[in-house]
């Protein structure tokens, strides 16, 4: 008899594995299924939690710990460990479940011998062969019964993979969302779809089918199917992109999806209204703005701080800078492509005890891996009185009129010598 497709698992990865092309084994536990139906006629399912062994090898392998089920994946075109070798992260989450065909029992090609500075995800799809014959019921409601410490023999049928389960994008900036997928034999009937989903609002972004060769929409390079680069590429990011999209592959009666998350961040644009250097008389008032305009998202912390420069230069017990606690917010502004603006003040009353110091506007967002910071240095003058100015006039005014005196006393002098001459 031909063998069907009787055992299909479900394996999820959540982390890369470091030199994970060496790895034997991983632990891998397996959630089970109990379906039944209850007392009003509905079906239910009762997840069971079991310890189980992702065991890489050959068959006839003897368990790696004979006390728990063991997944013992046997040779194929597909090598899981490959899908995760170009990660070198030590952490990795696996888990193993079952998989419904929904009662479909096909011939599959290949002939059974008697599965991410980002986060990845791998899923991959494990056959059991099996002689027994299709029993027509749905699969899922007359599950074979795995028992503990058995020994299943597997290979690999299918894979599907994705670097970018979660990316964050500047707008206008060009963005691959990576979907690979691998079967284990030539020229497989599949589909490959991309749909975006967005409160609730499905829309399909790209679809295409080996079989009938038909292609609706884009952003997908048709020719790199082929190679199973199904990586959908937005051009030029914006708002409306932000959501989730769904790359799924079908390969019947296998399906499998994988969600990839955008989400667009703008960083903020942060200035003063007053240059690096301030100067002020005392006692003179001053508005110092500091302005974070076009962010996304919304959230954004300003924080204006006040420190002695000098002391700032101090490895060891240097002060901290000092919170300023007279900031007024203004209300966040909505710009026309939806980003955000916001501006923190305080009204600066120059004194001479504030002269020299450093004041600084730290602005932090989502967006940055270190806050932002703006700062200038105020200088303080202080202010002349009147009565300087009363005095210097004064002064002035009398050596005018002395000045004046002398020169009208050596012009009588000069004027009365001339007049003595006899001649």
């Amino acid at each position: 008899m031909d063998l069907i497709l009787k055992i299909l698992v479900y394996l999820h990865l959540l982390f890369g594995v470091l030199c994970v092309h060496q790895v034997s084994w991983l632990p891998c536990p397996f959630i089970d299924e109990y379906v039944f139906q209850n007392k009003e006629g509905h079906t239910e399912t009762k997840l069971i939690h079991r310890e189980a062994l992702l065991q890489f090898g050959q068959k006839g392998d003897s368990p790696l710990n004979p006390q728990l089920i063991t997944f013992l994946v046997t040779g194929s075109k597909l090598d899981l460990r490959r899908f995760t070798e170009e990660e070198e992260a030590e952490q990795l989450e696996c888990e193993i479940r079952r998989y419904s065909t929904k009662g479909i029992h096909v011939r599959w090609p290949v002939k059974g011998d008697e599965h991410i500075k980002d986060l990845f995800t791998v899923t991959g799809f494990l056959r059991q062969p099996s002689d027994r014959a299709p029993s027509g019921d749905q699969d899922y409601l007359s599950w074979s019964v795995i028992e503990d410490r058995e020994i299943l023999t597997t290979s690999v049928a299918m894979v599907t993979k994705t670097r970018s389960p979660s990316v964050r994008a500047g707008l206008g900036t060009v963005q691959r969302l990576h979907c690979q997928f691998a079967v284990d034999h030539k020229g497989p009937d599949v589909t490959v779809e991309w749909h975006f989903q967005h409160r609730g609002e499905r829309t399909r972004l790209f679809s295409h089918a080996s079989r009938t060769g038909k292609t609706q929409g884009g952003g997908v390079v048709v020719k790199s199917l082929a190679g199973g680069d199904a990586s959908l590429t937005i051009p030029f990011t914006k708002m409306s992109n932000e959501g989730r999209h769904i790359c799924s592959v079908s390969v019947n009666p296998l399906f499998a999806s994988m969600d990839v998350t955008l989400h667009v961040e703008e960083a903020p644009r942060v200035s003063l209204n007053v240059e690096p250097s301030l100067s002020l008389q005392e006692g003179e008032e001053k508005k110092v703005i500091c302005m974070a305009e076009k962010y996304y998202p919304l959230d954004v912390e300003i924080v204006w701080y006040v420190q002695d420069p000098s002391a700032s230069g101090q490895r060891v017990g240097a002060p901290l800078p000092k919170v300023l606690q007279n900031v007024l917010l203004s209300s966040h502004k909505n710009n026309v492509d939806q980003t955000f603006s916001l501006s923190a003040f305080f009204y600066l009353e120059a004194a001479l005890r504030d002269s020299g110091r450093q004041f600084t506007c730290s602005v932090s967002h989502q967006s940055l891996r270190v806050p932002i910071k703006k700062s200038f240095i105020l200088t303080v003058e202080e202010r002349t009185s009147w009565m300087f100015y009363l005095t210097v006039g004064f002064i002035l005014v009398s050596l005018l009129i002395v000045l004046f005196v002398m020169l009208s006393y050596l012009s009588s002098v000069k004027r009365k010598s001339v007049e003595k001459k006899p001649y």
